[in-house]
């Protein structure tokens, strides 16, 4: 017995004779294989099925959340809390952890099912040849060497070489991106390395077959097929972190050198003054709660899905609340063309018909629609197109839009009703009397009938086909007024006719006639004979037409600085007319020429090249990766199983609700309209988001700083015995006064030029020298008010009971960090400009929050405060007022200064640095 290994996969089996194929997998074309040699198979090769990929446990999942560096710090702060008996901290810190461990770890939960998804997609039930005997076994049974009957309306169960082939055609678009179905016969190709969608011979798991019959023997099973390679790649790529966490895992490490510098420090001036070991550690977790931005996780995982949600509305599903994020990063996309761009619906565009040329307008399947012509032309009689139309084909098409049958002959269908013809109606009036069906070999399909034609019954034939095989069978053509001239006299403008259509992008078949009265029965014994000597009636171009909103997604995306490519498993000069009619840019290359390139050769064209066809899932994964190490934050769009491992290496993979089930899972993010315009959308609000983040961080970062700074002046003055607030005091603020602040940034609504900004740099992270300036020059100046506040309050200091200096301190930090959320909101734009309203209502809750910890009893018992007199409280609110006051006249010199008078406003802000962050 001829081994079969797994070395099979790399195998041309497209390049060998169908009967060395038989033999190289030791079967036989008549007998298939025996029950002893299929089980043999079976235990050196496996089932034929998708090996799915082990996911992590949640307890594995919730252990790496707890080592986040945030979360570790926090867990330090609770143990030392529970040391010296500030159990109230202890448990709102732990309670935070918790929390925080919770939200990570329920996201992680929903991670990738893609390679599950796969094996899901296995035909149950195929015809398969065993012991000389036709049985129905399952798909899994399979193994190479099985001859398995293959008709239309199957869904291929292996990958396979066509031993036989009648009128054979599949629909491969799951697997190569290709809209139209694929002729396939069983010649042997001469080339070893012939691109996948071109291997006419071969069928591939999961793709359906559109017509005809075929008996294929098994070439390969499960992991080895082109499917199973798909899963393979899926499981290699890693998922990768979001701009956003590697970020904030920058900026926590930041914090945690800050935090932990200060804490030591302040330890070592507790020991050297000879203060008590509980004193000191108090000093130290009250540093700690103050350095560390406890609420960072929660706050903004609350944003995110916040962002999430308005995602939602706008038919688009994230299924990480960090894609969010990830959106208003992106600086390229990489878009699969059918059912994209495209509405992956065959239609007739173009009509040259008697010479001359007419408009096609309508969508899809729907078969209202108008056919227009030149002003003054006489109204054509489309009689005997239509009835090539509709007799010279099988689909049908409802009035719904649903087809049966191949999508090219379902366009044909709509073109008919269009012109006003039902099919159904007339196939069942003119029957078929005798016909040639449809094969790959000879590109044509003939079909003879009884039809009415100038008021009287004639025999006629109806041939449609390739234009150039149609033709060479022609000797005459029709003109206006089906006069009918010798062929040669148009020759010459019927080629030109084809070459537009072609140069268009559009699928051409041609439509010829011959009138046959009285050789009824001659045409029945030899139909074939009789294809030749015919005239030439018309062309139509078909196309999958884009949708509507694709070409002002595509231009509002390049007004945003986002590179956008088509990447598409249609042949090249296809995918260029398309990308034509987008306006994607410069630059076609074909699959073959795309992998005789280096990965460096390709990082230097990428800027010249915007369309790629004849791809293969390899190709597609080969471009993001090339793409993201050029520093690209790229999104991948696409429908279909061939799609999938790209969606999953892309940064953002973006895949549509009528797609695989493969390729919902590996993707990132879910249209479920469709819609590539809603793409551009999500971006949008993928940038407002990131815009909102930053001004959190801004926020919160200075309000840290000046508590940092507050309480190392504190301990290094002696002042209130080293702790300015209680850490009960700075949890309660982080807790119920930053809420609402960080509510207005939320609600806030998106600056009107978001989409005329180029994309961020990911490489330039949220804690940049520029950011870190300002939120340290921020957090100084509410350290100075706090601390010139707390000095000049009347009254003793101490941390023992409850004091007029520290609870003033508390009241100018709580009323300062809300004028600063109101200022801060926007940057550099000003916070105080409409719309306020709403703003100004959220934050008067936590000054009646702040009012209500200062006068009411249990607050006060707990927080260590004492009430202030209505003058206290003027006063604390005239040392908040400067906070803003300040900040806004530092934007005013801000915006002065990057203002030119012949710039745009877009552009001044795109160049300003807070801007961009």
């Amino acid at each position: 017995m001829v081994s079969t290994e797994s070395a099979q996969t790399h195998t041309a089996w497209y390049a060998q004779d169908a009967d060395a194929v038989v033999a190289a997998t030791a079967s036989d074309r008549q007998s298939g294989l025996t029950a002893g040699e299929a089980d043999e198979r079976r235990r050196r090769h496996g089932p034929n099925e998708i090996a799915s990929e082990p996911g992590p446990s949640a307890w594995a999942i919730a252990l790496a959340q707890l080592k986040d560096l945030m979360n570790l710090m926090l867990v330090a702060v609770a143990i030392v809390s529970v040391v010296i008996d500030e159990v109230p901290t202890a448990i709102i810190v732990a309670a935070l952890v918790v929390l925080n461990v919770v939200l990570g770890t329920r996201q992680e939960l929903k991670a990738r099912a893609s390679v599950d998804a796969l094996a899901k997609m296995q035909t149950p039930q195929v015809r398969v040849t065993r012991d000389g005997t036709l049985l129905q076994l399952a798909a899994t049974v399979l193994v190479p060497g099985d001859i398995v009957q293959l008709e239309a309306g199957d869904v291929v169960p292996a990958d396979g070489r066509l031993l036989t082939s009648a009128t054979l055609e599949t629909q491969e678009a799951a697997l190569t991106g290709e809209s139209a179905p694929v002729p396939k016969d069983t010649r042997t190709l001469g080339a070893a390395d012939v691109p996948l969608g071109d291997r006419s011979n071969m069928v591939f798991q999961n793709t359906s077959v559109t017509r005809g019959t075929a008996t294929m023997v098994v070439t390969e099973t499960g992991m080895h097929t082109q499917m199973g390679q798909i899963a393979s790649m899926l499981s290699a790529v890693a998922p990768s972190k979001s701009p956003l966490q590697r970020e904030l895992n920058s900026l926590t490490k930041v914090l945690g050198i800050i935090a932990w510098t200060a804490v030591a420090l302040i330890v070592i001036l507790g020991v050297i003054r000879g203060q008590s070991l509980t004193t000191v550690l108090l000093l130290g977790i009250s540093m700690g709660v103050s350095a560390i931005p406890t609420g960072l996780p929660t706050f903004v995982q609350a944003m995110l899905a916040f962002g999430a949600r308005q995602l939602a509305e706008a038919k688009a599903v994230v299924k990480n609340l960090t894609d969010v994020e990830t959106l208003g990063a992106t600086s390229a996309i990489n878009s699969d063309k059918t059912g994209t761009l495209t509405m992956n619906q065959m239609t007739v565009r173009s009509l040259y018909f008697h010479g001359r040329w007419y408009t096609v307008d309508g969508e899809g399947y729907n078969k209202t629609g108008r056919i227009t012509q030149t002003a003054g032309e006489e109204t054509p009689d489309f009689t005997l197109l239509a009835y090539g139309l509709c007799l010279d084909s099988d689909a049908t098409v409802s009035d719904t839009g649903d087809i049966v049958g191949d999508p090219t002959e379902a366009a044909l269908v709509v073109l008919a009703a269009k012109i006003g013809v039902d099919a159904p109606l007339t196939r069942r009036t003119y029957p078929r009397v005798a016909e040639v069906p449809f094969d790959s070999a000879y590109k044509f399909m003939a079909t003879f009938h009884h039809l009415q034609v100038d008021g009287s019954t004639e025999f006629v034939e109806l041939v449609k086909g390739g234009p150039d095989v149609v033709l060479a069978r022609c000797s005459a053509a029709y003109l206006p007024g089906r006069r009918a001239v010798p062929l040669d006299d148009v020759r010459e403008e019927l080629t030109a006719a084809n070459r537009e259509l072609s140069e268009k992008g559009l699928r051409v078949l041609a439509f010829a006639a011959r009138r046959l009265d009285g050789q009824e029965d001659s045409a029945a014994a030899d139909p074939m004979s009789f294809v030749e000597d015919l005239t030439f009636v018309g062309m139509v171009g078909i196309i999958d037409p884009l949708r509507p909103e694709a070409i002002d997604a595509v231009r509002t995306a390049h007004a945003a600085g986002i590179e956008v490519r088509m990447i598409t498993g249609d042949h090249a000069i296809t995918a260029s007319a398309i990308g034509a009619e987008l306006g994607l840019g410069p630059g076609a290359i074909g699959g073959p020429e795309l992998q005789a390139m280096t990965d460096e050769d390709l990082t230097a064209a990428l800027p010249r090249l915007h369309v790629f066809g004849r791809v293969t899932p390899q190709d597609k994964l080969r471009l993001a990766d090339i793409m993201q190490r050029s520093g690209a934050v790229v999104a991948m769009t696409g429908d279909a199983v061939n799609d999938a491992a790209a969606l999953k290496k892309a940064d953002i993979g973006v895949a549509m609700g009528s797609g695989s089930e493969v390729t919902k899972q590996a993707g990132k993010m879910v249209l479920t309209d469709d819609n590539f315009g809603t793409l551009i959308t999500a971006i949008r609000l993928g940038r407002n988001i990131y815009e909102k983040i930053v001004s959190y961080i801004r926020y919160q970062m200075s309000k840290l700083f000046s508590l940092v700074l507050l309480f190392l002046v504190a301990s290094i003055f002696d002042i209130n015995d080293g702790v300015a607030l209680t850490p009960l005091m700075v949890l309660f603020q982080h807790f119920f006064i930053t809420l609402f602040p960080v509510a207005v940034i939320m609600l806030d609504p998106a600056p009107p030029d978001l989409m005329n900004k180029p994309p961020r740099d990911p490489h330039t992270p949220i804690a940049n020298r520029t950011a870190f300036v300002q939120w340290l020059a921020y957090g100084v100046l509410q350290f100075a008010v706090t601390l010139a506040a707390m000095l000049l309050a009347p009254g003793d200091m101490s941390t023992t009971e409850a004091s007029v200096p520290m609870t003033t301190a508390f009241v100018v930090l709580s009323l300062g960090s809300i004028l600063a959320g109101l200022v801060m909101r926007r940057d550099p734009e000003s916070g105080l400009t409409p719309p306020i309203l709403g703003a100004l209502k959220i934050l008067s809750i936590p000054v009646v929050v702040t009012v209500f910890a200062v006068e009411i009893g249990f607050l006060q018992d707990l927080l260590m405060t004492t009430s202030l007199t209505g003058g206290q409280w003027l006063a604390c609110l005239g040392w908040s007022l400067i906070i803003p006051v300040v900040v806004e006249a530092e934007k005013a010199l801000r915006r002065r200064r990057h203002a030119r008078p012949t710039t745009p406003i877009s552009a001044a802000v795109a160049v300003d640095p807070q801007r961009a962050r």
